[in-house]
C-alpha cells in the first residue's frame, strides 16, 4: 500500500488558471484541431506557462490503444534529448536476443494523440526542432536510418515554451509553429492576489483543490469533444477565405503556411463556439494568434501585431470581399447596350482628340503640361528654398552586410550552434571508432560482433557480444560561441560617418551571431573606463537596442576594454566551460588617456591572449594617412586582423583560423 508521500500529486486544473485567456484559447483550439501545428508560448519566467500546458492534457479525449482505452499522455521532451530518443532507434535488446533488426519508437510515438511539451524550445538544437515541426504538420514520422525503414502516426498537440531573454528562435522555425502567444504577469493587483491564493490552496491540499474545479474541467473536456465532432461540418465560405488570403497578403507574410493555418484556426474557433460557418470574428481571433510571429523576418524586428493595422487590414479585406460579391452578381447579368448620346463630353475620345484649353488640355498649362521648366521636386538649394536636408529622415546605420564566418580555431565541444567546428554528442555521426566516442555506434557494433559469432560457437539465440566488439560514434557538428564585442566609442571614432559605419558593422555581426546561435556580450570603451553594456546573453536583439543608445566621445582606454573582455570571458568559463569565446574589437587603435596609454593597451592585449582567447581586430581607421595601430594590437592579441571595409570580403572567412 502506498504511503501519503508516494501518492501521485494531482495536476493543477485547467479551469483554475487565472488570466492567460489568449494562451488558454490557443491551447483549446489546437486540441480541437491538432492540424493547426501547435503553440509557441513566449513569456518571461514565472508566468505559469508550464502549469497551463500540463493542465491541458486532462481535457483531451481518451485514446484507443491496441484495443484498450487510456488517457491522453503528456510527453515532455528535455532540451538535452538526442535524435535517437526523439524519433526512435534500433531495438538493441531484440537485436542481441534474436539477431533481428527491429525498431524502438521514440518520444514522438509516445505523444500520439496527446501533448508533446518542449520547455525552453529555443534552446533545443535546430535539427530537432525541424523534426518536431515536420511531425506536427504531417501527423506521421518517417525514419530511414541504420538499415531501418519505418513509419508511424504521430498526431499530437505540440507546445513549446520559451523565455525570449534566453534567445530567439530563427524566423524559419517561428513560421513552423501554428500559433504563438506572448504571456506576461498581470499588473492588476486583484488578479495577482487571486493567482497566489489559488496556488497556495493547491499546495495545501491538491486533491481537494482539483475536486473543486473538476466539474468545470469536465465541462471543458466535453466542449472540446463536441467541437472535434463538429469540425468537419463547419463551412468556410469563399467570402471568408478571400478575407483570410487578403489578410495574409496585406501583412506580407512569406509562403502559404500562414493562410492554411489561419483557415484551420478560424474553422476550429467556429466549431469551438458552436457555429456552423466561419465568420469575420473567427478570422479576426485566428489572425491574432497566427500572424504576430510570422511578421518577424529579422531577429531585430519587434514581435507582435498592431491592433490598428489589423483593423485596417480587416476593413480592406471586407471591402475586397464585398467588391467580389458585387462583381460575381454583375457577371450573371447581361450588359445593357451603349447609347452614344449618354456619353459624357470626354468619353470615347482619344487622349488628345478635340481637347482645347477649356478641357484642361496642354494649352492651359494643365496636368498634361510638361514644359522645360518642370524639374520635378523642388531643389532644396535653389532660390525657392524647398525642403532642407536637415529635415530628411536620418539614414540607418551604414555598411550593413552579410558577415562572413569568423571561427574560433581548433575543434571544440561546446553548445550546439552554427559557427565553429565541434565534436559533440548532438552532431551527425560521421564514422565509428574502436575508442570511446559520443555514444554507441550500434550498427558497427552489431556488424563487428557478427563476424565472430561462428568462432564463439553461436548457432541460435542471442547475439554473443565481447568488449572488443563495442564501437563508439564520432559525431561532427558546429558549436555556438561567446562573441564579446569591444566597441571603441571614443572621440576619434565619433565622427558621424565613421560611427555610422561601425554601428552598421556591429549590427551585421550581431545578426550573424543570432543566426549561428551564439551568446553575445557588448563592451563600449570611452572616457576613462570600459562599460559592460550587455552581459553575456543569447538575446541579440537586446544587444542592438543597447548599441543604439551607446554614448560616444572622450578618451580611448583600450587597455580597460581588453581587461574587461578578459574578465567577462574568464567568468563565463566558470558558468559554461565548454563554450569557447571570440573577442571582436572594433577600433582605430588610437589608445589615449595618458602618455603610456598605448603601452598599457599592448600589455592588456598580451594578458587577453595568454588566457587562450581567440580574437580579431576590425580596423576602423580611415583617411589617406594610416598609423597602423590597430594592426599592431592584433599582433599583440595573436589574433586576426581585417579592415572595416573588407569585413564582408571573401578573404575574411578564415582570418581567425589562419592566425591560430
Amino acid at each position: 500500500m502506498r504511503s501519503e508521500e508516494d501518492r501521485p500529486v494531482a495536476g493543477f486544473p485547467f479551469s483554475a488558471v487565472v488570466g492567460q485567456d489568449q494562451l488558454r484559447l490557443a491551447l483549446i483550439l489546437c486540441a480541437v484541431h491538432p492540424g493547426i501545428g501547435g503553440v509557441l508560448v513566449r513569456g518571461e519566467k514565472g508566468t505559469a506557462k508550464s502549469t497551463v500546458v500540463r493542465a491541458l492534457t486532462a481535457l483531451l479525449p481518451a485514446v484507443d490503444d491496441a484495443g484498450t482505452t487510456r488517457p491522453a499522455r503528456l510527453v515532455e521532451l528535455p532540451v538535452g534529448a538526442t535524435e535517437d530518443r526523439v524519433i526512435g532507434s534500433i531495438d538493441l535488446e531484440k537485436v542481441l536476443r534474436d539477431g533481428e533488426r527491429a525498431f524502438q519508437p521514440g518520444l514522438l510515438a509516445a505523444a500520439h494523440q496527446g501533448v508533446l511539451y518542449v520547455d525552453e524550445v529555443n534552446l533545443l538544437h535546430d535539427h530537432l526542432v525541424d523534426v518536431l515541426l515536420d511531425a506536427a504538420a504531417m501527423g506521421r514520422v518517417h525514419i530511414e536510418r541504420d538499415g531501418i525503414s519505418h513509419s508511424h502516426p504521430a498526431k499530437f498537440v505540440l507546445v513549446g515554451t520559451m523565455n525570449p531573454e534566453e534567445g530567439e528562435l530563427r524566423p524559419q522555425l517561428l513560421d513552423r509553429f501554428g500559433l504563438a502567444v506572448d504571456v506576461a504577469a498581470s499588473r492588476d493587483v486583484d488578479v495577482r492576489m487571486e493567482v497566489v491564493r489559488r496556488r497556495l490552496d493547491y499546495e495545501r491540499d491538491p486533491e481537494a483543490f482539483v475536486a473543486r474545479y473538476s466539474s468545470a474541467d469536465e465541462e471543458l473536456a466535453a466542449e472540446i469533444r463536441t467541437a472535434r465532432e463538429k469540425l468537419d461540418s463547419v463551412e468556410l465560405s469563399n467570402r471568408e477565405l478571400r478575407r483570410i488570403a487578403s489578410l495574409c497578403a496585406s501583412f506580407d507574410v512569406d509562403g502559404m503556411r500562414a493562410d492554411l493555418v489561419l483557415a484551420r484556426t478560424a474553422t476550429a474557433h467556429a466549431a469551438w463556439r458552436g457555429g456552423s460557418e466561419v465568420t469575420a470574428e473567427d478570422v479576426r481571433v485566428a489572425a491574432e494568434l497566427t500572424l504576430p510571429h510570422r511578421r518577424r523576418r529579422d531577429p531585430f524586428d519587434e514581435p507582435g501585431l498592431d491592433q490598428q493595422q489589423l483593423d485596417d487590414a480587416l476593413e480592406q479585406a471586407d471591402q475586397d470581399a464585398q467588391s467580389q460579391v458585387e462583381d460575381d452578381a454583375r457577371d450573371g447579368e447581361p450588359e445593357p447596350p451603349e447609347n452614344p448620346e449618354d456619353r459624357g463630353p470626354d468619353e470615347g475620345r482619344g487622349p488628345d482628340e478635340d481637347r482645347g484649353p477649356e478641357d484642361g488640355g496642354p494649352e492651359d498649362g494643365g496636368p498634361d503640361d510638361e514644359g522645360p521648366d518642370d524639374d520635378g521636386p523642388e531643389d532644396p538649394d535653389g532660390p525657392g528654398g524647398g525642403v532642407r536636408a536637415t529635415d530628411r529622415p536620418s539614414a540607418p546605420p551604414a555598411g550593413e552586410f552579410k558577415a562572413k564566418l569568423l571561427e574560433v580555431p581548433g575543434v571544440g565541444e561546446g553548445a550546439p550552434g552554427r559557427r565553429s567546428r565541434s565534436m559533440s554528442s548532438r552532431g551527425r555521426v560521421v564514422r565509428s571508432t574502436r575508442e570511446r566516442g559520443h555514444g554507441l555506434h550500434l550498427t558497427s557494433t552489431v556488424f563487428a560482433a557478427a563476424e565472430s559469432q561462428v568462432a564463439r560457437g553461436r548457432t541460435a539465440g542471442r547475439l554473443r557480444l565481447a568488449p572488443a566488439d563495442l564501437r563508439g560514434a564520432i559525431r561532427e557538428g558546429r558549436e555556438g560561441n561567446l562573441i564579446v564585442f569591444v566597441v571603441d566609442a571614443s572621440g576619434s571614432m565619433a565622427a558621424r560617418d565613421r560611427l555610422s559605419a561601425v554601428t552598421g558593422a556591429v549590427v551585421s555581426l550581431l545578426r550573424d551571431a543570432y543566426q549561428r546561435r551564439d551568446k553575445v556580450a557588448v563592451i563600449t570603451v570611452r572616457g576613462r573606463e570600459a562599460e559592460l553594456v550587455l552581459p553575456p546573453t543569447s538575446s541579440v536583439d537586446i544587444a542592438v537596442r543597447r548599441l543604439q543608445s551607446m554614448r560616444t566621445g572622450g578618451k580611448s582606454p583600450l587597455a580597460e576594454g581588453f581587461l574587461r573582455a578578459r574578465e567577462v570571458v574568464l567568468r563565463e568559463r566558470l558558468r559554461d566551460p565548454q563554450r569557447r569565446a571570440l573577442v571582436v574589437t572594433l577600433t582605430d587603435g588610437r589608445a589615449t588617456g595618458g602618455k603610456d596609454a598605448l603601452h598599457r593597451a599592448r600589455v592588456a592585449a598580451h594578458l587577453l591572449a595568454d588566457a587562450s582567447v581567440a580574437s580579431i581586430v576590425v580596423d576602423c581607421e580611415t583617411g589617406l594617412v594610416r598609423l597602423g595601430l590597430a594592426a599592431e594590437l592584433a599582433r599583440e592579441l595573436r589574433g586576426g586582423y581585417v579592415r572595416l571595409a573588407e569585413l564582408s570580403a571573401q578573404q575574411v572567412a578564415g582570418v581567425v583560423r589562419a592566425a591560430a
